[in-house]
């Protein structure tokens, strides 16, 4: 397997929603430094990503509005490596238009793909597992996807239920999307199910066989303009493209359509970071159990509240218990920790205030 021969797709046009107001239709999550390190979940990606993959190999696609961010943020890469969407149509079609980009550059090209808003904490484990992927899927007509242990009965994260064997690769049984918390504990007591962590990987022909099978419509979309790729003329087809394009993930699409998907069981430290209480869960404490991002907080009489507040602001809390209070531009939510599955119909609600987007 040669290095020039692979390639990193990094998924990076989502919105975050579900941490709003900290992550806005502008500024979403991805671009966001949650952690204080300095980096973004994307740059953090990016970096994790350095010792496996070709800085010129590596592909960001999103959303167009993200050109600039992503330019300020990521500034060794070219024009040409930073794909934009005029449209969301979910990850079928942004991954279709990376793969069919990668493949009139390299038409053996093995390839991860990733989202650009996960954390992973043991990145050395992380890295071994990817070498390792590359290396099976680059010999193998299969698609390789990663699954990690899970630690709780979590009801937000779809399952892999994998065929028995004593092999860290197996093959793939079933998938499950975010099952009931009954059902989620019979997947963690049986030891057959792992998360299914949405980190892909494949060799260039067996995706663009997979997509020709299952995804005719999208293959023949992005199939049909090889000769624009990485020329003047290919953001211009490629809106057009996206105009008409099926809105479907790569889960529906082909991962639980084909018949030749297997499993890499991982356990690097692994969060999709996709709620508020993810975060807390992996945020530093105080000793009453409070977590502070970015403000100044004096807390009194209070317990596992997260208080997210711009940095010039000082916070105090007096007599809350398990709350959410979020602040960013002229937007600001206080929430049960609880209820936070509600701020995604928070965020529906405001859109249908007068000039609700400007609070999104």
């Amino acid at each position: 397997m040669k290095t020039n021969n692979l390639f990193c797709i990094i998924m990076a046009g989502g919105v975050g929603s579900r941490f709003w107001p900290y992550s806005t239709n502008d500024n979403p999550k991805q671009f966001l430094d949650f952690f204080g390190t300095g980096r973004s979940l994307l740059q953090m990606t990016y970096d994790r990503l350095q010792p496996i993959i070709p800085s010129e190999n590596v592909y960001i696609v999103s959303n167009e509005k993200y050109y600039d961010k992503i330019r300020e943020q990521l500034p060794q890469l070219t024009h040409q490596q930073i794909l934009l969407e005029p449209m969301r149509r979910n990850t079928a079609p942004c991954i279709a238009y990376a793969v069919y980009k990668i493949y009139s550059k390299c038409k053996e090209a093995v390839i991860l793909t990733v989202p650009s808003d996960h954390l992973i904490t043991d990145e050395n484990n992380f890295i071994n597992t990817i070498q390792e992927g590359l290396q099976f899927v680059s010999t193998s007509n299969t698609i390789l996807t990663l699954g990690i242990k899970p630690t709780r009965p979590e009801t937000g994260y779809g399952y892999i239920q994998l065929t028995a064997g004593n092999t860290l690769i197996r093959k793939v049984k079933t998938f499950t999307e975010k099952p009931n918390a009954d059902l989620a504990k019979v997947f963690i007591e049986s030891g057959e199910f792992y998360w299914n962590s949405g980190m892909f990987m494949w060799n260039i022909n067996t995706i663009i066989a997979a997509f020709e099978e299952h995804l005719p419509d999208i293959a023949t979309k992005f199939s049909s303009c090889q000769q624009y790729y990485n020329t003047p003329q290919e953001q211009e087809i490629i809106n057009d493209i996206y105009s008409s394009c099926q809105n479907i993930s790569i889960d529906y699409g082909i991962m639980e359509k084909a018949t030749n998907v297997y499993v890499r069981m991982s356990n690097f430290g692994w969060s999709d970071l996709g709620t508020w209480s993810s975060y807390y869960d992996l945020s530093q404490k105080d000793d009453n159990g409070n977590v502070t991002l970015n403000c100044k907080t004096l807390f009194y009489n209070s317990t596992n509240n997260i208080v997210v507040l711009p940095t010039n602001k000082l916070a105090v809390i007096d007599g809350l218990d398990n709350y959410l209070i979020a602040q960013e531009g002229n937007s600001i939510l206080i929430c049960k920790k609880t209820e936070e599955s509600k701020i995604r119909q928070y965020v529906k609600d405001i859109a249908n205030l007068p000039e609700g987007n400007e609070y999104l």
